[in-house]
């Protein structure tokens, strides 16, 4: 198993580090421990695992989060792609001292690097010359199209009064999630349009739970990394067939 095989599983992980370790020998030592504790998680139970303990205090339970036993102590933590603020008071307090106590925390991907960003929107066009209704049929094309308009008719009513208030609109936030839209190859157009959607954009301005992580970290003067990098995001979900994405556009309106 490499590591693309477990990358969508890990939101972040965390190192605690002693002065004595270099980097390549713990990093190593991280990837031998995160393979056992991904066969683990996929368990969904930690009970007989003895790389793994359970605490049974009910304020610990369900956090996602595990410890590799050596000294000091590093962490594999399990985050999911959502405003930080629906999750924020669930997540246990085992979880945040964790955070809070690492040195080095390593991401998905460094989303505080103007370099991933701008790596993501690259890899999400159509070759140089191409647009989506060039690969599209005619009539989901059409019927995007349409759904597009009537979202961006339909914003305003949805965006929040502290919104508003910090300066965020429904014509730049609509730019923001769909310009360019006709550019974009099918599949990041299905997540885009995935996205559009009131609850959705009521949320927007929230950084997500790794973003905010991310940014936490550096606020505190962390250092941090990633795990992976944007072409291995990019390149499986481009791979993907053009028919099979069609498909899961129409059947969005049927």
């Amino acid at each position: 198993m490499n590591k693309s095989s477990f990358k969508h599983v890990v939101g972040a992980v965390l190192h605690k580090f002693g002065e004595s370790c270099t980097m390549r020998g713990t990093l190593g030592a991280f990837m031998r421990c995160c393979l056992i504790l991904l066969v683990r998680a996929d368990q969904w139970r930690l009970k007989d695992s003895s790389s793994c303990e359970l605490n049974r205090k009910q304020t610990d339970l369900n956090s996602f989060l595990w410890t590799i036993k050596r000294d000091p102590p590093s962490y594999f933590y399990g985050t999911i792609h959502v405003p930080y603020t629906r999750v924020w008071d669930f997540i246990p307090e085992n979880s945040k001292q964790a955070f809070q106590e690492s040195n080095i925390v390593y991401f998905e991907l460094d989303l505080t690097d103007p370099y991933t960003i701008s790596a993501l929107t690259s890899c999400q066009l159509l070759p140089q010359g191409e647009n989506l209704q060039d690969v599209l049929p005619r009539d989901i094309y059409r019927r995007l199209k349409r759904h597009l308009e009537y979202v961006k008719l339909m914003m305003p009513s949805w965006m929040t009064p502290d919104q508003r208030g910090k300066g965020l609109y429904a014509d730049y936030l609509f730019n923001a999630i769909a310009g360019n839209w006709e550019r974009k190859r099918p599949v990041w157009v299905m997540l885009m349009v995935n996205s559009l959607t009131e609850p959705d954009i009521k949320t927007r301005g929230v950084p997500v739970l790794d973003l905010y992580l991310a940014q936490e970290a550096e606020r505190m003067r962390k250092r941090t990394g990633a795990v992976e990098k944007v072409e291995e995001q990019c390149h499986p979900l481009n791979g993907l067939n053009f028919s099979q994405v069609s498909l899961k556009l129409s059947e969005r309106w049927l």
